[in-house]
């Protein structure tokens, strides 16, 4: 089986004989049902493959689609001018950058339609564009654009810069409003949904399906895709890891699955990571080795983002669908970017309840937080597991030993609140173990909050941290608060564990365990 990892272009891979999960019904579905679209989605989850295979099904190319469910449902294979936009291209270093790409994809255009540019500004040569487009075809034009929201994206950090990019691009997005008698049908995809900022404030009839049940799985495999059209694939997997086939669909479930884009919907598996997986017979972390979210945990940092909430967030419809707030609240970006997902919704008062989707987000994510808060650079895999087996085992001794020796050997920055830093380089720690063990931060009781709450299916540990003061005045406080009181009808053996951390030793200074 051919698998097209990388691959974009829906003709090279129909002619070339690469597989091909069909989601032609949903393209004919939006095709007759509405004029103008939006789509947020991850990077890699096959964006800009959907423009390609829209821009072939616009374009009347029915040979194509033999044996695609479109073949059944479309009669007539009008074929329309289309005008497509891709600006993943190039990195936006300044406003001319963004010009000169526009630039280029209208002169392309303007050489195919035989005309002169009258104007010089991309907005005016655009209408132009359309214009021309209509009058020698006699057709209303087509318009896909693959990652309208690059220039602003790659700019997030620059105030300035991004709002002169936003303005010429909400210019440029605005002449297909007053277009809209020349144009059939526009679609437009990217990783960020950009609210309040306007970007479309002239395109007021947009349908944004980023989070519409009915096109969810439009990017993207299910769970019926996988079964459908890699069944044999996956059994050569099983054989290639001496898994069982019932294994191994588990086992990519738990790495590549769990996307939620509304709430109440089928789970959805990246497709890049997929793909290799199936390719290589190997389960890694492809997705996020593509990419690496420097700028989000920069946000994170910059906001005093709580670390702990990770595994539990939430925030409302609103919030999700704005990129605006992401200099308040890296929430928007986290969930837009796949970071984070849908994992629960609350109908009466609106609310999503938001987590990492899969093991390899969620590794790949802490990992890489970690590295941020530490000097760890990956040294800390083997650490981890040891740690893990050790509270599995009830070891707090053990597990001590190896927190204290592993930041003994880090570089560890201390900004802001000490406390509350080595609070979360420390959670972090005990989030990238196994699901076998639940990892609660700032716990409330009715005396306080539990800096660190640790429950595996036969112990609990209390852990509480002073910066600065001695361990066993850590461990007063969880028996002064009375912390471990509501464990006390449990089963389950209970340990506590006092650890002093030292801000001008960087490291832990003492740690008591009763």
């Amino acid at each position: 089986m051919l698998y097209p990892i990388g691959i974009q272009n829906f003709e090279k891979i129909r002619k070339d004989g690469y597989v091909y999960v069909d989601k032609t019904d949903l393209v004919y579905k939006m095709a007759k049902t509405g004029g103008y679209y939006f789509l947020s989605r991850p990077r890699r989850f096959g964006k800009s493959l959907l423009i390609s295979t829209l821009e072939a099904y616009f374009s009347g190319k029915k040979e194509l689609f033999e044996g695609l469910k479109i073949a059944d449902l479309e009669k007539d294979w009008i074929q329309h001018p289309v005008l497509r936009f891709d600006m993943s291209g190039q990195e936006y270093k300044n406003v001319a950058d963004l010009s000169e790409t526009l630039y280029q994809h209208l002169k392309n255009m303007e050489n195919l339609y035989d005309i002169s540019p009258r104007f010089d500004s991309p907005e005016s040569r655009f209408k132009d564009v359309i214009d021309a487009a209509y009058e020698k075809t006699g057709r209303r034009v087509v318009i896909l654009i693959d990652e309208y929201d690059k220039p602003i994206v790659d700019n997030l950090g620059n105030d300035e810069l991004a709002d002169a990019l936003r303005r010429q691009l909400q210019g440029f997005y605005s002449v297909m409003k007053a277009k809209d008698g020349c144009i059939q049908f526009g679609f437009l995809t990217g990783v960020t949904k950009i609210g309040k900022l306007s970007i479309f404030s002239g395109l007021n009839n947009l349908k944004d399906i980023s989070m519409d049940a009915r096109y969810t799985d439009i990017c993207g495999i299910s769970e019926n895709d996988l079964t459908e059209y890699f069944s044999e694939s996956v059994k050569e997997l099983a054989e290639a890891n001496d898994l069982t086939v019932k294994e191994a669909y588990n086992q990519l479930a738990e790495m590549y699955d769990g996307y939620h884009f509304c709430e109440d919907s089928t789970g959805i598996y990246n497709p890049f990571s997929v793909l290799n997986t199936l390719d290589s017979k190997r389960f890694k972390e492809y997705w996020f080795e593509t990419g690496t979210p420097s700028f989000l945990v920069k946000i994170m940092k910059d906001t005093d983002y709580d670390v702990t909430r990770l595994s539990f967030e939430q925030a409302d419809t609103t919030l999700l669908t704005d990129i605006d707030s992401a200099f308040h609240n890296p929430i928007p970006l986290l969930y837009q970017s796949g970071y984070l997902t849908i994992k629960d919704y609350d109908k009466k008062f609106g609310i999503y309840t938001l987590g990492f989707p899969n093991l390899e987000v969620k590794h790949g994510f802490l990992s890489y937080l970690l590295n941020y808060y530490t000097s760890a650079k990956g040294s800390g895999n083997l650490l981890i597991r040891q740690m893990n087996n050790d509270l599995l085992s009830g070891r707090p001794k053990d597990f001590m030993k190896r927190m204290e020796s592993f930041f003994a050997k880090q570089n560890y920055q201390i900004q802001g609140n000490a406390e509350k830093d080595f609070q979360y380089a420390m959670s972090i720690i005990l989030q990238l173990l196994s699901d076998s063990i639940s990892i609660h931060s700032e716990e409330s009781t009715s005396e306080g909050r539990i800096d660190i709450l640790a429950e595996t299916p036969l112990f609990v540990y209390i852990i509480e941290i002073k910066v600065n003061a001695s361990a066993e005045i850590a461990l007063q406080q969880i028996e002064e608060k009375g912390y471990a009181r509501r464990f006390a009808d449990n089963q389950r053996k209970v340990f506590k564990i006092g650890v002093s951390f030292s801000s001008q030793k960087r490291c832990i200074d003492d740690w008591a365990i009763e």
